[in-house]
């Protein structure tokens, strides 16, 4: 296998800027339950959220691991498990809301392209050396 050679100062930006989106949405969920619940109504695939039962303690759950996880991968601790959280979190929300939104393909390649960062975080293990 070919070693690549990657910029740690890179990394640590990208993962500080990849773990926005999820801090914020983490925030949405717990703050703006509702507005959440009326996305998931107004989606195509709702029933996925419903399969579950009440979706608000789903955007409850969601809203607390995206914050952890969005924390975690930030500061750079546990980023792999947090990683994974994250798409655990991202898989079923994008299923649920973006997919069959035919008209509005933006986010639902932005969630893939958010998935692709976050496969970077599980596929590779980035560790800090120290250079002598």
């Amino acid at each position: 296998m070919t070693k690549i050679s990657v910029n740690q100062r890179s990394v640590q930006i990208f993962r500080v800027m990849l773990s926005g989106i999820f801090l914020v949405a983490s925030l949405s969920h717990l703050f703006n339950i509702e507005k959440t619940l009326q996305k998931i109504d107004q989606a195509t695939f709702k029933g996925i959220a419903y399969l579950f039962g009440d979706p608000t303690y789903l955007i409850i759950l969601s809203g607390i691991a995206m914050l952890i996880g969005g924390l975690s991968l930030m500061v750079g601790f546990k980023t792999k498990w947090a990683a994974i959280i994250l798409a655990a979190c991202l898989i079923p929300i994008t299923l649920t809301v973006q997919v069959g939104q035919i008209d509005s393909l933006g986010p639902l390649f932005k969630n893939i392209a958010i998935f692709g960062g976050l496969l970077l975080f599980i596929l590779n293990d980035f560790k800090i050396t120290q250079k002598t």
